[in-house]
């Protein structure tokens, strides 16, 4: 069985406010949503309805998924997954071999994906000099990385 078709659209002005609150709604970081605008998709499905959002930031060959999130109601339908292959699609296209997140709530999910738990001093500096790592994640958050080759 596949998933649910999916689709990444650009934050946008119009779309950072949506953005904003769907991540505060699940406890998540959106301090630099904003001046981050272009990192920042809202996913839509066929109907062009929001299933999802999430952010990549890239740093060469390395990139942070940012702030994945699929709004309550829409949970357990696969979106997630959806979600999360086009951005790491997109990750792809921009050049990443590596992706790094931190999670304090969803490892078991990322696990499933592939992704294994390091140790924050393993993720290169460029990477751990985002405000993700010095500023806004607890410091119990869970520490994952994947190869996208």
């Amino acid at each position: 069985m596949t998933g649910p078709s999916v689709s990444l659209r650009r934050a946008g002005p119009d779309g950072i406010g949506r953005i904003e609150r769907l991540l505060r709604a699940n406890d998540l970081p959106d301090h630099d949503v904003r001046e981050k605008a272009d990192r920042f998709f809202l996913c839509v499905d066929d109907s062009e309805e929001l299933v999802g959002v999430g952010g990549v930031e890239t740093f060469g060959p390395d990139g942070l998924l940012r702030s994945v999130v699929v709004p309550q109601g829409k949970r357990g339908r696969g979106y997630g997954s959806a979600l999360c292959d086009a951005l790491e699609a997109h990750a792809r296209q921009e050049g990443v071999r590596t992706l790094y997140l931190l999670t304090t709530t969803a490892a078991p999910f990322f696990r499933d994906r592939g992704y294994a738990e390091i140790d924050r001093e393993v993720v290169p500096a460029r990477v751990r000099a985002n405000e993700e790592f010095t500023d806004f994640c607890s410091v119990s958050a869970t520490c994952l990385r994947k190869g996208l080759t």
